[in-house]
């Protein structure tokens, strides 16, 4: 049994990509491992935000999770800032890591390009990203292809702290899924993403009438022929990625399901599929408060302190931070 650690930033909708690539993932690891699933808020005030968003996203992010089979007596469900020994951790660690570490991230270019400012705390994200996964001193961390990146320099702090003070961290491993690979329905050459137009992604509590207009307008390829290849066909490949893992089928079987229909008939069917796989979040969101969601987070978050503040307490003892 491994110790895993996930987090998704609450920065905007749920999106199919989160929920194929990342939430039905965290739902399998969390019957063989022990888990620790954050809501990392604290990631997402890294770019510009709107404070009333942000705690919306919060519950509906924890919502999307428990709805998706996230079980909180099994598994530690928590936001981020209520374990304030998140950015102590990452404080420590700050102090091992060159700047130049830093300013090499991909994704802080690309933010900095995208933001047009270079704020610290966009510079220090995955210092902070290595707290959250270190601090419980996880094995096993479910991330995009997006963040490998950041946890080979996790694994560098990690290895750096136990050559300096003594081993105490093991070296996390990056695990990823196929979900991971869904792209945009605008455009498929780009991973599907909440920060994209809201036609390019289905939201996991979008309305039936919704998903199946950007179904239906999702950019697809010339030719006619319903075939997998990601090269060639990345709008078709993207569709019968997403109808594969709602169907439960391997992706041959759809594509002879089928063999010989029109790119219409594969739309309609996968947007009649997916309202289906959808619905039980969108009668959540009228069934469950805001009060019940939050005091999951909260009862998730004392138990991830009982592991956080033993860690740490180990941590500063090696550092010579105890007295």
């Amino acid at each position: 049994m491994a110790i895993v650690f996930s987090g998704v930033r609450p920065s905007g909708e749920i999106h199919l990509g989160n929920y194929l690539g990342a939430i039905k993932v965290w739902v399998e690891l969390q019957r063989e491992h022990q888990c620790f699933y954050c809501i990392v808020d604290l990631h997402a005030i890294s770019t510009p935000y709107n404070p009333k968003d942000l705690k919306k996203n919060i519950v509906k992010t924890c919502l999307a999770y428990l709805v998706a089979g996230i079980d909180s007596k099994k598994s530690v469900l928590f936001l981020q800032s209520l374990v304030p020994e998140h950015t102590e951790l990452a404080w420590l660690l700050g102090t091992l890591v060159p700047v130049g570490d830093l300013t090499r991230m991909t994704q802080y270019k690309e933010k900095v390009k995208k933001h047009k400012q270079a704020k610290a705390g966009l510079l220090n994200y995955p210092i902070l990203q290595s707290a959250d996964i270190l601090l419980y001193r996880a094995e096993l961390v479910p991330v995009g292809r997006d963040q490998i990146q950041h946890i080979e320099l996790c694994r560098e702090i990690a290895s750096r702290f136990n050559r300096t003070f003594g081993k105490f961290f093991p070296l996390p491993k990056p695990f990823l899924s196929e979900g991971e690979k869904i792209r945009s329905l605008t455009d498929p050459t780009k991973k599907m993403s909440k920060t994209d137009n809201p036609q390019s992604y289905i939201s996991l509590f979008d309305p039936p009438d919704l998903i199946y207009q950007k179904i239906l307008k999702a950019v697809t390829d010339s030719g006619k022929e319903i075939r997998f290849s990601p090269l060639k066909k990345p709008g078709i490949s993207n569709l019968l990625l997403i109808y594969a893992l709602i169907s439960g089928k391997e992706i041959k079987k759809v594509e002879e399901d089928f063999e010989g229909k029109s790119y219409l008939e594969l739309k309609k069917s996968l947007a009649e599929l997916l309202i289906d796989e959808l619905e039980p979040f969108r009668l959540a969101l009228k069934e469950h408060s805001e009060s019940e969601i939050i005091k999951v987070l909260k009862e998730g978050a004392e138990k991830a302190k009982e592991v956080a503040q033993e860690n740490l307490a180990q941590v500063k003892e090696l550092m010579g931070l105890r007295v």
